[in-house]
């Protein structure tokens, strides 16, 4: 009986140094949330989350996130497609920048959006004309998140539009189909699934961005404090198991988008699978 052969030689080797990495920079971390949260009792967690000032940023981080998300679904659908239809001057550059949220210091970021959108700043001081105040608002906090959000969408929904066959669109238009027709009807079904991953990713990465929103925040108790800050003050405090409570509510949020963006990820591939 002849012996199979390795599909991959070091097989073997390759996965003892995958799963170590893995363990060493995702499990164990994240292990020790639960094993500081386990010195609390079931009571003493509740009594920690559901704390009226906890809550409060919870309503903070998770609705602006939410609302930049959204935002960046639209206009990173909108961004995405100008990059794949449209030939202009300077559009690698234009492209490049797409990335700039990734490059650049969420500290640096933060800053810069602290000093344009203040009473004093260039848009802060234009939008100020019409009694609008950016800066130490929720407002400035979803124009972070923004800003920190919209690569996930374009970068998500820019191949999906490079593979999308044209043949599908003229064959509606020769049908008669209007152009927003074509759009709702062949484009927008085939880029959806694409575009509710990136935005579950924007999301994911929205409700726990802390360096470029701490600036621009203003950090006032029920109003704009977001629940990384929180987090932030209970460890200079020492106050460890409270942190890692808290800390552990925002994990399993993010598993849950995380699996939620997956399944739509699967489901699409499955979708794909059977049509070809």
């Amino acid at each position: 009986m002849k012996r199979s052969k390795r599909v991959i030689p070091g097989f073997g080797l390759s996965m003892g140094v995958t799963l170590s990495i893995l363990g060493l920079v995702v499990v164990i971390p994240l292990a020790s949330l639960v094993v500081f949260t386990a010195q609390m009792s079931f009571a003493d967690i509740i009594k920690t989350i559901t704390r009226d000032r906890i809550l409060a940023s919870f309503r903070v981080s998770f609705l602006t996130a939410f609302i930049a998300s959204l935002i960046n679904l639209v206009m990173g659908v909108i961004l995405a497609w100008v990059l794949v239809r449209y030939k202009f001057p300077f559009k690698r550059i234009l492209d490049g920048m797409i990335e700039l949220p990734f490059a650049l210091p969420t500290a640096v970021a933060g800053i810069t959006l602290t000093s344009l959108t203040a009473d004093t700043g260039l848009f802060g001081k234009f939008f100020g004309i019409f009694g609008v105040k950016i800066a130490y608002t929720r407002i400035g906090i979803t124009v972070a998140l923004v800003f920190i959000g919209i690569p996930f969408v374009v970068r998500a929904v820019q191949p999906v539009l490079e593979k999308l066959d044209a043949s599908y669109e003229e064959a509606a238009g020769v049908l008669g189909a209007s152009r927003s027709k074509i759009f709702f009807k062949v484009i927008l079904p085939e880029i959806m699934p694409a575009a509710l991953t990136g935005f579950g990713l924007a999301f994911g990465r929205c409700i726990g961005e802390y360096g470029s929103v701490v600036f621009i925040a203003g950090n006032k108790p029920f109003e704009t404090e977001i629940t990384p800050l929180i987090i932030m003050s209970e460890l200079q405090e020492y106050d460890y198991p409270s942190a890692t409570a808290i800390a552990l509510v925002m994990l399993i949020a993010s598993f849950v988008i995380l699996f939620a963006t997956n399944l739509i990820q699967a489901r699409s591939a499955k979708i794909l699978k059977g049509d070809s």
